[in-house]
């Protein structure tokens, strides 16, 4: 009879021995979503400068602000939390941001019309991934005092409005972008419509 147990091989043991850290899991998520928001504040002040002067120039540029406000608040959560800021991981998405302009969108200096289709959905989808990180956060709220339950919610409230301001946006993009105008007189003369009302002033391209 053997009187000395079976060895547990060291990878198995080490597998089953250390259980997740909580600690260190809402680090990495934090810092993944701190590391978009930096993508998301430079891009979505780019498009409030590109813009400047049209119609669609004021509303880009309060969701600029706001957007902003938005990242300086998940660094006051993150502090709270005792969560450091990895700048690294921070700086990589602002190349790829930078990197993301040379997209194949069918012009290989200027700005294709299909720019503000696409920059659009982008800042849609990383506002619903914010909106997704703040419901998160207020699952921790409601049993950790260090956050603040009523702000999570104002956080959360301002990202729904932000994502209806883009979606108005984004329609009216690919609207514009896709929309065949219909031919008439007054369209091929230049001439304003019927009852004098300019048609919308186009964003630039």
């Amino acid at each position: 009879m053997n009187a000395h147990p079976t060895p547990t091989p060291t990878g198995a043991r080490s597998r089953t021995a250390s259980p997740p850290d909580p600690q260190r899991l809402v680090a990495v998520y934090l810092n993944d979503h701190l590391a978009g928001a930096g993508g998301g504040v430079s891009l979505i002040r780019r498009m409030a400068r590109t813009h400047r002067g049209t119609p669609a120039g004021p509303p880009l540029a309060e969701l600029a602000e706001e957007i902003a406000e938005d990242r300086e608040s998940l660094r006051e959560f993150m502090t709270a939390l005792d969560v450091p800021a990895q700048w690294p991981r921070v700086a990589a998405a602002r190349l790829a941001e930078k990197a993301a302009r040379l997209k194949l969108n069918g012009r290989l200096v200027k700005r294709s019309p299909l720019s503000d289709v696409l920059e659009l959905e982008a800042m849609r989808l990383g506002v619903e991934g914010k909106a997704s990180m703040w419901r998160s956060l207020r699952v921790l709220a409601v049993t950790d005092s260090r956050l603040d339950l009523a702000a999570v919610d104002r956080l959360l409230a301002r990202a729904g409005r932000q994502a209806s301001v883009l979606e108005v946006l984004r329609v009216e993009a690919a609207r514009r972008t896709f929309a065949t105008p219909s031919p008439g007189p007054a369209r091929a003369h230049g001439r304003s419509s019927r009852h004098g009302v300019p048609g919308r002033a186009r964003w630039a391209s």
